[in-house]
């Protein structure tokens, strides 16, 4: 390991907050670091949905080829882009804590229309490029057309400013942090319980290469090993469904108090929005009992 840590990120502003966040923590544990900002596949084929890009982790490939090339010595993702297997030489080496994981609905005032559910007007253009976002609106919002949207969080509020949408959907975590101001717009947190966040979502996460001992026992500081519980169970039914970022699934689950497991799922499955919450006081067989109910015949 070189004295000096070498970050690989994203180049969009939420992706650098969240390099810089970690930047800061290794500062904090004594070490100096430096960011390499790459492009990834997500990033430059921007006139696609998720569901038409061939493959998985196409915000993470170039980034994990770095760190196999010895270009950086790190990767920082946002976890819910993250694929359940890691390629050959590679581990996530720690996750980190875990902001408002709600996903949130944001509207244009103008179009408001008061007495119809979440003020949206008749045939609302609601803009997602996310299945799993698809799958719940359209649901909860049966009239509603969906729009695919891509770009950066500021480019997608921008759009929906700009009148190409009458709402978008957006994680409240990369609002939260990038601390944008919404005054212009309504806004409307949607309860994790009722509408159920992607695995992982509100987490992000270090990636090293296994056989990188001195960094990944430093990035071993950082790890929150509550969040750690949890997420596991969530991409434990990912894993299991062999589904990527682009699977109409939500799986939120917390740890309480008392260490006790609660967790909401939903699943689109053939056009049915199939939902499971259970509560269990270990993990073990928690995954497995969520994607029993979910994928039940």
């Amino acid at each position: 390991m070189q004295n000096k840590l070498k970050i690989g990120t994203r180049g969009s502003k939420l992706a650098l907050w969240q390099a810089h966040f970690f930047q800061d923590a290794l500062k904090d544990l004594g070490y100096e670091s430096e960011i390499q900002i790459i492009k990834t596949k997500g990033d430059q084929i921007q006139n696609l949905s998720f569901d038409k890009l061939e493959g998985k982790g196409f915000f993470t490939k170039e980034l994990e080829d770095a760190l196999l090339n010895h270009d950086v010595d790190l990767a920082i993702h946002s976890l819910k882009d993250m694929p359940t297997t890691q390629p050959n030489g590679l581990c996530l080496a720690s996750v980190s804590y875990r902001e408002d994981p709600s996903d949130v609905l944001i509207i244009r005032k103008e179009v408001m229309q008061e007495g119809r559910l979440l003020s949206l007007p008749a045939n609302a253009i609601i803009g997602t490029s996310s299945a799993r976002r698809k799958a719940q609106i359209k649901h909860l919002v049966s009239d509603c057309e969906i729009k695919d949207i891509r770009g950066n969080v500021p480019t997608r509020i921008q759009k929906l400013i700009d009148g190409h949408f009458d709402a978008i959907l957006l994680a409240q975590a990369g609002i939260n942090r990038l601390a944008l101001d919404l005054s212009d717009l309504k806004t409307i947190t949607l309860h994790p319980s009722e509408f159920v966040p992607a695995p992982g979502q509100g987490v992000m996460v270090s990636q090293c290469r296994i056989d990188d001992i001195p960094t990944r026992k430093i990035l071993k500081e950082l790890h929150q090993t509550d969040v750690g519980d949890c997420i596991n169970v969530e991409r434990k039914v990912l894993q299991m469904l062999d589904g990527g970022c682009q699977l109409p699934l939500g799986v939120f689950c917390s740890k309480d108090a008392m260490g006790n497991y609660h967790v909401q799922s939903a699943l689109e499955k053939d056009g049915e929005l199939r939902r499971f919450k259970t509560s269990q006081s270990t993990r073990l067989g928690l995954s497995e009992t969520i994607l029993n109910v979910l994928t039940n015949e």
